[in-house]
C-alpha cells in the first residue's frame, strides 16, 4: 500500500464546516447558509468592479493613464 493512502473517506477528513457541539441545527445551518451567499455576492460585487476598473471586458485592453 501507499504511504499516503488514507482510509475511510480518504481525501474529505478536515474538508468542510466544523462542528463544535455537535450537529448544527436546521437554523444553524440556515444562518450560516445565509452568510456564506452574503459572502460570495460581496466577492462577485468586488470582482465586477475589478473587472469594470480594468477596462471592461477580458478582450478589451485596459485604459491607459
Amino acid at each position: 500500500m501507499c504511504g499516503s493512502h488514507q482510509g475511510g473517506y480518504g481525501g474529505f477528513r478536515g474538508r468542510g464546516f466544523r462542528f463544535r457541539g455537535g450537529f448544527p441545527s436546521r437554523e444553524e445551518w440556515l444562518e450560516r447558509l445565509q452568510a456564506h451567499r452574503e459572502q460570495l455576492e460581496q466577492d462577485l460585487a468586488n470582482v465586477a468592479e475589478l473587472i469594470e476598473r480594468l477596462g471592461g471586458s477580458p478582450g478589451q485592453a485596459a485604459p491607459q493613464e
